[in-house]
């Protein structure tokens, strides 16, 4: 039997998931989807997303090729792509230099969590917006509207993939059994991602600062708190106790708990960073100064010298 005091929240997931009910009130992505339903799929998109990832090199690749599409139109989706594509070649790396206990699990976890995203974008594109996570349709329906700061667009979405996606990768690849050596190798990923957003929020400051934008840092600092209520910390800590609990709880009892945990909390984190605790003037002046300057591109390159 599973201990009780793994299955009760901790006090850091109960307040985020007291939040997480209070803050998804605040959001209406199913009616500003709705208005991009009649806009025809893009089938240069489709082409390179449609099918399963095959192996880490397929992801490196495709990634790749996916933010090179969507970057050359303009499209905002990119912007988290600039990080997740050089991330997934970093992993990539550490698998080949052996790196991790287990690398063939390593391996099939950095695949499964590809394949979350990979999945989200193309349910996006086909406009199955009923199939999509909410925090997924919510970081994807702001970046093609283009009413969100790059930096939102950023964070919109690593939350997506961390707070939320991470939870099931975990629940396909399997913690079981080894579950000792599946935990360091789960660490040592999330070592990657801990140095992942900790170069976007420098890179972010940085990019702002190259088009003349100050006072970005006011909705930045710090990025930790703002990817999740639980922090970027807590939030990878939250996965693999959920991961847990669906591996120990009855399936009939774990699923559904687990389902509301992670929804909760990364729909919660998602209005959290859609509507920071920053003054409304100092947001629309940087949207102003951000219309001005090409941000996005600004990011990119500073990305590109760091990572």
């Amino acid at each position: 039997m599973i201990p009780i005091r793994t299955s009760v929240p901790t006090v850091d997931e109960a307040e985020a998931l007291l939040a997480g009910v209070r803050r998804t009130v605040d959001i209406e992505a199913d009616g500003a989807a709705a208005a991009l339903a009649d806009e025809e799929p893009d089938p240069g998109l489709l082409e390179i997303v449609s099918g399963p990832f095959a192996s880490v090199a397929d992801v490196d690749e495709r990634l790749a090729r996916t933010e090179s599409y969507l970057r050359e139109r303009g499209d905002r989706r990119a912007v988290f792509l600039t990080v997740y594509s050089r991330m997934t070649a970093t992993v990539r790396t550490a698998i080949d230099d052996g790196a991790f206990v287990d690398p063939e699990w390593a391996a099939s976890y950095l695949v499964a969590f590809a394949e979350r995203y990979r999945r989200a974008l193309a349910a996006f594109e086909r406009r199955a917006f009923e199939s999509l996570p909410r925090p997924w349709l919510i970081a994807f329906t702001a970046a093609v509207r283009g009413e969100s700061l790059v930096a939102q667009d950023a964070l919109l979405a690593i939350n997506a993939h961390i707070t939320y996606d991470l939870t099931y990768t975990l629940g396909e690849v399997e913690i079981d059994p080894d579950r000792d050596v599946k935990r360091e190798d789960h660490d040592r990923i999330n070592a990657i991602l801990a140095r992942l957003v900790q170069t976007v929020q420098d890179v972010l400051v940085e990019a702002y600062a190259a088009v003349g934008i100050a006072g970005v840092d006011q909705l930045l600092d710090p990025l930790d708190d703002r990817l999740a209520l639980l922090g970027l910390k807590g939030a990878r800590e939250f996965a693999w106790r959920n991961a847990v609990l669906r591996a120990d709880l009855p399936a009939w009892l774990g699923e559904r708990y687990v389902d509301w945990r992670a929804e909760t909390v990364a729909t919660g984190a998602a209005a959290a960073v859609l509507a920071p605790d920053v003054d409304a003037d100092a947001t629309g002046r940087l949207r102003e100064a951000e219309d001005g300057g090409d941000a996005a591109s600004a990011f990119r390159e500073a990305v590109r010298r760091r990572m």
